[in-house]
């Protein structure tokens, strides 16, 4: 059976969520796969970017670097393809947003683990939260105990784990655009 196959409930247990405390090792790990990725993608990538909880210094995370590239969604196809010829699965896709992993074997995580997720250029919420939260410790803080409730409550549940961090992500974008203006 392949993963792509798998139920969500054989997924979670395959693959629990943990947490480990922030280390500057996520922005290594970042930073190489950043180097393959745009080796593979060259000049489709208009911006690429560490998101996620492994961006955001002093928090507990789960160890999974996120990155964010964003394209011009007209080669989205040709995007898609380069990655699933190169050994990231399609997870997810809709019309403005494709989501791959990379690290999940039939026998657990890999050392590495990574999502990615493509977007069209300047649909980029994740980098307004990400250095709101870099800015402001005890918002990290915050979510950092918002994060570790909410997998007490719905462990092994990953999407209502996700779910129930939605409120506090988009008044954080919110607060975000609003200081930052224009950044992105």
């Amino acid at each position: 059976m392949k993963l792509e196959n798998m139920s969500l409930e054989k997924l979670w247990e395959l693959f629990p969520i943990t947490f480990i405390d922030g280390t500057d090792d996520f922005k290594d790990i970042y930073l190489d796969e950043e180097r393959s990725l745009t080796f593979l993608l060259g000049n489709y990538i208009s911006r690429i970017s560490h998101i996620g909880s492994t961006s955001i210094a002093n928090i507990k995370a789960k160890p999974i670097v996120d990155i964010l590239i964003e394209i011009n969604f007209d080669n989205r196809d040709i995007v898609k393809n380069v990655l699933t010829n190169n050994n990231y699965i399609l997870m997810s896709e809709d019309i403005d947003k494709i989501s791959f992993n990379k690290g999940y074997t039939m026998n657990g995580y890999a050392d590495k683990v990574f999502h990615v997720h493509i977007k069209k250029y300047g649909d980029c919420d994740e980098l307004y939260f990400r250095d709101y939260l870099n800015e402001n410790q005890l918002k990290a803080k915050e979510y950092e105990k918002l994060k570790l409730e909410l997998f007490h409550k719905y462990n092994p549940n990953r999407d209502l784990y996700t779910a129930g961090k939605k409120e506090f992500v988009d008044e954080i974008v919110n607060l975000a655009r609003k200081k930052y203006r224009d950044r992105y």
